[in-house]
């Protein structure tokens, strides 16, 4: 379970950006997660839960956004989200697609004492 090693590291990446700000805790740890991404919310979660104890993020809640899977189509210019992990245009049906956004995890926000 790779969660753990990701847990791991955002645990430390929150500690240096309190360590910044001189907080002592911290209340809230919100991410952007891909759909294609390869990270699962639910070990995510359970990897936290675990790994958190002892650490600045004892008492921090974990909230994850799912980014869905957003691309271009090189052949109409389509712009925008799949609903499935079907890769053709929607609008077009070609298979020409590159994928702009859900591949990769964010830390995004957090909220220090």
């Amino acid at each position: 379970m790779h969660e753990l090693s990701i847990v791991q590291n955002l645990v430390s990446l929150c500690e240096k950006n309190a360590a910044k700000e001189n907080a002592k805790e911290i209340s809230k740890i919100e991410i952007k997660v891909g759909r294609l991404s390869g990270v699962e919310p639910h070990y995510l979660e359970s990897a936290f839960d675990v790994y958190k104890t002892g650490t600045i993020c004892e008492n921090a809640e974990l909230v994850i956004n799912l980014q869905g899977i957003v691309v271009e189509c090189l052949d109409c210019g389509f712009g925008g989200e799949l609903s499935e992990n079907d890769f053709t245009c929607p609008k077009c049906k070609s298979q020409n697609l590159k994928v702009t956004d859900g591949e990769d995890m964010y830390l995004m926000r957090l909220e220090m004492k």
